[in-house]
């Protein structure tokens, strides 16, 4: 068997992300243990939405924990796209890193913030509330998913394009089935409302994906 040389680049300082979203995760499970493994069987089970979920701030500090987690997760995930799809790229790698994670933040914030007034103009602030909720801690767990891709990237193999191609159809495949099955906890409400559903689905779950993509590509 012949050995291969990585020629990747230094990864040190993703090592220190890496330091970083473990402590935020023995934080969580420290402070909060029972809705942290409460919150790990979110795959098999919604009995964490059914308990945490109804009464529960989105801004709590267990949600802002793993948000933070999630940033970090997803940013080196993207990172690792651009640095295979885009190999011409100039900027330096923590530099192209910050600049990721900024925009990644930045984006939620400010649909989340949108998604919020939309709530309160149609007086629909709980079921808003309930699936904004609900999307966050689905999406919470895909980054942890996303995390132990992110090792496996860094320390035993390169990425290559078709692994990251898997790996991105996964994820969006993940992400509809958990879209799908919070519609459809909430079918006789959306029924009801279902014109209204379509333009959120086109303004406030297709557009902005569509232009933060074209937003990448040019930049």
């Amino acid at each position: 068997m012949e050995h291969q040389l990585r020629t990747w680049e230094s990864f040190d300082y993703i090592t220190w992300i890496f330091l970083v979203i473990l402590i935020l995760l023995a934080v969580v499970k420290y402070r909060y243990p029972r809705r942290f493994q409460e919150f790990m069987l979110l795959p098999i089970t919604n009995k964490y939405f059914l308990i945490q979920g109804k009464n529960d701030a989105i801004l709590h500090p267990f949600n802002l924990l793993l948000f933070g987690m999630q940033i970090l997760s997803v940013s080196l995930f993207i990172f690792f796209a651009i640095r295979i799809f885009q190999p011409e790229t100039t900027v330096e790698g923590p530099l192209l890193l910050l600049q990721i994670a900024t925009l990644y933040a930045v984006f939620i914030a400010a649909k989340y913030c949108i998604e919020k007034i939309v709530g309160i103009i149609f007086s629909i602030e709980k079921q808003v509330n309930e699936y904004l909720y609900q999307k966050l801690s689905y999406r919470n767990m895909v980054a942890l998913l996303l995390l132990i891709v992110n090792v496996l990237f860094v320390y035993l193999f390169v990425p290559s394009r078709g692994a990251l191609i898997i790996i991105g159809g996964i994820i969006l495949l993940i992400n509809c089935i958990s879209l799908f099955s919070s519609y459809k906890n909430k079918r006789n409400f959306i029924f009801k409302n279902f014109f209204y559903f379509i333009l959120y689905l086109c303004a406030l779950e297709i557009s902005p994906y569509v232009i933060l993509y074209h937003v990448a590509v040019y930049l």
